[in-house]
């Protein structure tokens, strides 16, 4: 595929957008001036709010619905953002995947269902795996991916409650290495991102003013002594996909403000 990132504005696409880390992403990334294609599954205002944000500063962004649970759904959505890529940037081709769509929960070993161990898997770790198989040959060469998996999969991070969500987010970190070291002749890089505790749809504010006392541990166990939010992490996924960064690959960041350090 070739590389048409020196001619043209640089364009990402960045999964799940519409609030949180995803948000925070794709706005960091369109301040350092690419064109983003961003998505949403169940808000669209939320993906709106994003779009008109990344407009009001003077960048350009549109909004796809995109389910990644969904697999039947992903060729459409690259036909989609070919024919966004023609018209809004006369590109053929895009620079950038973040795949960042995702949820979490909450439950012990013993209480896992098949039925949620599936959900995890199908969202987590099969849709990233075949939406990026699916988006590759429009991507440019040079280009790069970050991929969002979670501190919990990190060997110094585990918690109960967690196995079916960090095995996926753990698949994750995997993947990141082997696809760095497939899609490093084409100059593409891949990195991930673990977030720690983050005030995202997964500990949203509500919670936090709530139930303070489900918060302090965390906090007490961060050594920078708060939880983050999605601009914490959003700027690293920015940083990731620039060029300050054209010497990382197949690294997984921890973004976690130390947490249990």
């Amino acid at each position: 595929m070739p590389n048409d990132y020196s001619t043209h504005t640089p364009v990402a696409v960045v999964t799940g957008a519409s609030s949180g880390i995803g948000r925070a992403a794709a706005i960091r990334i369109a301040e350092r001036g690419a064109g983003v294609i961003l998505t949403y599954r169940s808000q669209p205002e939320g993906a709106q709010a994003t779009v008109a944000r990344i407009e009001a500063e003077g960048g350009r962004a549109v909004a796809l619905p995109l389910d990644v649970g969904d697999l039947d759904g992903f060729a459409p959505f690259a036909g989609r953002v070919r024919q966004e890529l023609a018209a809004r940037w006369d590109r053929t081709t895009f620079d950038h995947l973040v795949n960042n769509a995702g949820f979490g929960g909450l439950a012990m070993f013993e209480d896992v269902t098949e039925e949620r161990y599936e959900a995890f898997h199908r969202v987590l770790l099969k849709g990233p795996f075949f939406l990026t198989q699916t988006l590759l040959p429009l991507m440019a060469d040079g280009g790069s991916i970050v991929n969002t998996a979670s501190s919990s999969a990190l060997h110094t991070h585990v918690d109960p409650g967690y196995t079916a969500y960090a095995a996926m987010k753990g698949g994750i970190v995997v993947l990141t290495r082997a696809l760095a070291k497939e899609l490093g002749g084409r100059g593409i890089r891949v990195n991930a991102v673990a977030p720690g505790p983050t005030r995202t749809g997964m500990i949203p504010d509500d919670l936090v003013a709530a139930h303070p006392e489900i918060v302090e541990p965390l906090v007490r166990r961060t050594a920078l002594g708060r939880l983050g939010d999605g601009d914490d992490v959003g700027k690293v996924i920015a940083a990731l996909v620039s060029d300050v960064t054209a010497w990382i690959t197949g690294q997984t960041i921890d973004v976690s403000g130390g947490f249990n350090l």
